[in-house]
């Protein structure tokens, strides 16, 4: 059926807002040219988003060019804020950004293994602090990367044995507590959505991404898109049972999985047996402080990377074989630590392995990327909610 007129004009509004976040700024005709609209309807639409204040006059192409025609139009960027943030079993990070993402304010917390109700308490505080920080702006959405299973028909995070209790408290809080729309999602899903959109993946749909850090674990993208498994534990490939290690897996416990090969604790044991001798280093993983280590000619360094290849590739194997993919990104502490140079030690050992054609490259945002996946789930939110099609653009 065809759109009623309102719709119809909410939908072409929504486009040239599209438009402008990922382009902009733009002239008129500009957006006449990308939207495949008319010249008149492209002038309504501008007059309706400058009167809503979604959109302003930010300068001109050029002195030899006047009129509307030759005005550069921008998003309102600071018209609400964004948050995202990346829970960890010992520490809360926090960033405040605009509506074109750019960062306004970020912070850390660390938090302790005894804290319980206190850290929740602490993490909404630091919340609250950074939006104060950011400017004056109402903080329309808020995305959360945590460990563990996300229920795929809640959106809720599932109670998760080995993970702390203050997560699903601290979700439920926010939730409950603040005036926005509040998602959570699994940390590397996040991860994954970040390198696809701004990251190394921005030249594949379908990709797997690996993330090494304090433990393991996989985020799958098909065809631009995020799977997550009928439970929302597709990519828990710290549970899959590989050789090389003790035993194998339960249902309650990752000992003997992959994880048992490349978690950061037994990547330190491995480390040791060739010489290199880790010191800890805050927070971070101590496997990442010694891929460092190695990469920078200390111990037996090659002998190292070759063995910590070894095991990345029996993973990567087993993912390729099942979803041939095409492409595995390394991320994580550990993945960024290693870069190029790790990553291309496991392409070799994969091409070995599987006769299916897989590229490996190292992420590009490390650390950063649970963040700046929240942060880009927070700002869909928001598009989707203040430009919704069934309304004329309002207020936040």
């Amino acid at each position: 059926m065809p759109a009623s007129p309102s719709t119809a004009r909410a939908i072409n509004d929504r486009l040239a807002l599209r438009l402008l976040q990922q382009d902009g700024p733009l002239t008129a005709t500009q957006l006449k040219t990308l939207t495949g609209l008319s010249r008149p309807t492209v002038a309504d639409l501008v007059d309706r988003l400058q009167g809503a204040g979604l959109i302003h006059v930010v300068g001109e192409t050029g002195a030899d060019r006047r009129g509307p025609n030759a005005r550069l139009y921008g998003i309102v960027a600071d018209r609400a804020l964004l948050a995202g943030l990346d829970v960890r079993t010992d520490s809360v990070a926090v960033v405040i950004a605009d509506l074109l993402g750019a960062t306004l304010a970020e912070a850390t917390l660390p938090v302790g293994e005894t804290e319980g109700d206190d850290a929740v308490e602490r993490a909404v505080a630091l919340l609250a602090s950074t939006v104060r920080n950011a400017g004056s702006a109402p903080l329309h959405s808020v995305g959360i990367g945590a460990p563990g299973l996300i229920d795929p028909v809640t959106g809720e995070l599932r109670d998760s044995s080995g993970l702390p209790a203050w997560h699903r408290s601290l979700v439920r809080a926010l939730q409950e507590r603040l005036p926005a729309t509040v998602l959570v999602e699994n940390e590397t899903n996040l991860a994954a959505v970040a390198e696809h959109r701004v990251g190394a993946a921005r030249d594949h749909d379908t990709f797997v991404l690996l993330w090494l850090g304090h433990g393991v674990g996989a985020a799958v993208m098909l065809d631009g898109k995020v799977r997550r498994g009928a439970s929302g534990g597709a990519g828990e490939l710290g549970f899959l049972p590989v050789p090389g290690t003790a035993g194998t897996p339960s249902a309650v416990n990752c000992d003997g999985g992959f994880h048992s090969l490349v978690g950061s604790a037994p990547l330190c044991e491995l480390a040791a047996r060739y010489g290199i001798v880790v010191t800890q280093q805050g927070q971070e993983p101590g496997a990442a402080v010694a891929v460092r280590a190695a990469l920078a000619g200390e111990g037996d360094s090659e002998g190292f990377l070759g063995a910590l290849a070894d095991r990345i590739a029996v993973g990567a194997a087993a993912v390729a074989s099942v979803l041939d993919p095409g492409l595995v990104l390394l991320s994580g502490e550990v993945g960024h630590a290693g870069g190029g140079a790790l990553a291309a030690r496991v392409a070799e050992r994969l091409a070995a392995m599987s006769p299916l054609r897989t590229e490996v490259r190292a992420g590009l945002l490390g650390g950063t990327a649970v963040r700046r996946g929240a942060l880009l789930a927070a700002r869909d939110a928001a598009q989707e909610a203040i430009f919704a099609p069934q309304s004329s653009p309002s207020g936040v």
